[in-house]
């Protein structure tokens, strides 16, 4: 399966930073998994599950309060105030 260039941030700085396979999260208008390829598009991100699949076929998951993605054709990027990730 094709990867691409994640980012994550928070004012803190980074949570994230490298290539996934897939990102699920819920955005302003229900849950939404973002794939390689996909259009360019901008959506706000409500509290709930955030999981990565990674290349290797890891998950990570983690729990945001909300934030904005933005999806275009070099990368996707995720700014959120708070990301914890589930040990």
């Amino acid at each position: 399966m094709s990867t691409f260039q994640l980012t994550i941030s928070s004012p803190d700085g980074n949570l994230f930073a490298g290539e996934v396979q897939r990102i699920t999260l819920r955005g302003a208008e229900g849950d939404l998994a973002v794939l390689a390829g996909h259009i360019p598009f901008i959506t706000s991100v409500k509290a709930g599950d955030c999981v990565l699949h990674m290349p290797d076929g890891a998950v990570k998951r983690g729990h945001t309060g909300g934030g904005l993605l933005t999806v275009d054709q070099a990368a996707v990027t995720f700014l959120t105030s708070d990301l914890t990730w589930n040990a």
